[in-house]
């Protein structure tokens, strides 16, 4: 697979290099990557065994569940292994493979959350037509063109990591391969690599969080005409999905749509979007979901 490079593998820095530090980062994040899986197993076990979460909105969640355990797990394994492990590479191949598939499911979670952001619209705004409008074929085309949306996306990506030929330091200062690191590496001028890359990735963000903010706007502004029961229904449940999408897109926001540079704070805020976010959806979208929570309890109690 390797186009232009003489280097064969990479070694990945991590979060630190404090062995001390090093072994706390592997007991809390194999913890919460646990969780993770856990946390977004339950979800999907539940709705496609449960009978009453048949609506649009939880076939929608039932792929942002799968969407977040997929993407947590293109890099929290490397990290937690990393930080326990004396040798830290990534073969050159492996390296781009992890950039594919963080890409993919990442920008997967990003229509999935535009999916669900539409399907409470229709929910709110035109209630009268939402089974018409959302029916299991449309949430089936619809879902299946955000899968080949992020096939395109992630093939743009490694396409352009591929053109990126490498000569001699093979130290990404990062937990696990992405762009912007591999830039800072690359012995050529990424220039324009990198506006490539701010108007794919930081496009695909940046658009993508002012359609979400707008079409929660447009919500709000419709629920003046609902009963105070009905606004705080609303309100609660749109309330859950904008944390999910502040939490997601701040971090995604502000590593892609900026110059070929890097902070030693990346690694910090890139935690948030690939193992934060995944771990915290299943949380805001049980605890604050009566008919998740409710579905959940009869369907493991009665297993038990």
């Amino acid at each position: 697979m390797a186009m232009n490079s003489s280097v064969n593998e990479f070694i990945l820095f991590g979060l630190t290099q404090d062995p001390r530090k090093q072994k706390a980062i592997f007991g809390v994040f194999l913890m919460f990557y646990l969780a993770t899986l856990l946390g977004n197993f339950l979800i999907v076990v539940t709705i496609k065994r449960s009978r009453t979460l048949g609506s649009p909105m939880y076939f929608f969640l039932f792929y942002l569940s799968f969407a977040d355990a997929c993407f947590s797990t293109t890099t929290a394994p490397r990290l937690i292994v990393d930080a326990i492990s004396q040798q830290k590479t990534i073969s050159y191949n492996e390296c781009m493979t992890q950039v594919f598939s963080a890409h993919f499911f990442g920008c997967m979670e990003i229509f999935v959350l535009i999916l669900m952001a539409f399907d409470r619209y229709v929910a709110i705004c035109k209630p009268l037509r939402y089974t018409t409008i959302l029916n299991r074929h449309v949430c089936s085309v619809l879902v299946i063109l955000g899968w080949v949306g992020s096939c395109i996306h992630s093939s743009a990506q490694i396409v352009l990591a591929l053109r990126l030929p490498f000569c001699g330091p093979n130290v990404i200062d990062h937990y696990f391969c992405d762009l912007q690191p591999l830039l800072k590496l690359a012995c050529m001028d990424t220039y324009v690599i990198n506006l490539l890359v701010v108007s794919n990735s930081g496009a695909i963000c940046t658009v993508s969080f002012i359609i979400l903010l707008i079409s929660y706007v447009i919500i709000l502004y419709s629920l003046r005409n609902y009963s105070a029961e009905g606004k705080r229904k609303a309100f609660s449940t749109c309330t859950s999905h904008f944390i999910v999408v502040v939490l997601f897109f701040g971090p995604c926001i502000f590593m892609y749509t900026r110059p070929a540079t890097t902070f030693p704070v990346d690694k910090v805020v890139a935690v948030f979007y690939t193992i934060g976010a995944p771990l915290l959806n299943p949380l805001i979208y049980t605890l604050r979901n009566a008919e998740v929570k409710n579905a959940m309890k009869k369907l493991w109690c009665s297993k038990l």
